[in-house]
């Protein structure tokens, strides 16, 4: 049976390629309607899709190549390339997207006379709901499945998350959705008042909007390429899954970093159980290290001894155990508790 990580890896795949097609389809619409109508809007939106097709592109590239095993040249993988790939998406998003909505937005803000062609805007909208929709959802039932079991909203486990492929394609659809609903308001209200300048307006907002949601990414990418720490829930978990081995006595110092998508760094102080010479406790101290670093979770683990005076680290929470053994890889990537055991 594969694991829960060979599991999600194609999931991820599945949701950047379904959102690629979407956004490829939506954007050779949507620039149709923009040369055909001259809507401010719309081309605003076209911009967008454009934007966001450039950016499954990086996607791919992301996934394809954080996925990589590590070797002697990158002993803690690929895993940060991921979040490098996902950055270039997210100042695609922000130039492709944002600035050239805000700055047609403002030449546009000058211009007079009626909206043409509306019916053809419309048309075009509806097939873009229906295709980014189709998109949505794809990436909202990978991320509700995760967060149902780590028991957390929905967003938060979206914002929390390792995987930047789900967070960037998640983000993305949910803004496209929104910025869809105002280049509608900005084409109806052009065409009922007969002023340009709402659907000039609709094209900044849209820009805005983009922009946003483009430096939130580019945010969580860059603390993930500085090193980011997982949850307390997740070393919790972590705590117990060590004090559950039988060569490990009790554990006096533990240190999570995330090197990549649902990839740990695992560093810990622990007292061995025995009284056992020096030679035997360092090859009873490797067989530890090569059993953590057979998960599917953990990139590399380090372990040492710890000093007599050293306090203990003491697990808290009475349903650990059980969110332990239940756990999944996308509990891991996101910060929750999850199983280290392969």
């Amino acid at each position: 049976m594969p694991s829960s990580e060979q599991q999600d890896r194609p999931e991820s795949l599945t949701t950047v390629v379904i959102a690629f097609g979407a956004n490829l389809l939506i954007a050779i619409a949507k620039t149709i309607a923009s040369l055909l109508t001259g809507s401010a809007s719309m081309v605003a939106e076209a911009a967008h899709s454009w934007a966001d097709t450039g950016n499954e592109i990086f996607l791919l590239v992301a996934e394809r190549r954080g996925a990589r095993k590590r070797d002697v040249k990158h002993p803690m993988g690929y895993g940060r390339e991921t979040y490098i790939w996902s950055m270039f998406a997210a100042f695609g998003l922000f130039t492709a997207g944002a600035i050239v909505s805000i700055y047609h937005g403002i030449t546009q803000l000058g211009e007079t006379g009626p909206a043409e062609d509306v019916v053809l805007n419309y048309v075009v909208l509806a097939i873009a709901v229906v295709l980014e929709g189709t998109s949505f959802l794809q990436a909202y039932r990978q991320a509700h499945g995760a967060a149902t079991k780590r028991r957390v909203p929905v967003l938060r486990h979206v914002l929390q998350s390792s995987n930047p492929t789900l967070r960037a394609v998640f983000a993305e659809d949910a803004a496209a959705l929104i910025g869809l609903v105002v280049a509608f308001l900005g084409v109806f209200l052009h065409q009922v008042t007969g002023l340009a300048v709402f659907d000039a307006i609709g094209s900044i907002a849209i820009g805005v909007l983009l922009g946003v949601v483009a430096i939130i990414l580019i945010d969580r990418n860059r603390r993930f390429l500085l090193g980011e720490s997982t949850s307390p829930e997740l070393e919790n978990a972590v705590l117990v899954e060590l004090l559950s081995r039988k060569q490990i006595e009790r554990v006096t110092y533990l240190h999570l970093e995330f090197v990549g998508p649902s990839k740990v760094y695992l560093v810990a102080a622990v007292d061995l159980t025995g009284n056992e010479d020096e030679s035997h406790v360092a090859v009873r101290l490797r067989d530890v290290e090569q059993s953590l670093e057979d998960s599917q979770y953990i990139e590399e683990a380090v372990l040492t001894l710890s000093l007599p005076d050293d306090a203990a680290l003491v697990p808290t929470g009475g349903d650990v155990p059980e969110t332990v053994r239940d756990g999944t890889v996308e509990d891991v990537a996101a910060g929750g508790a999850g199983t280290l055991r392969a």
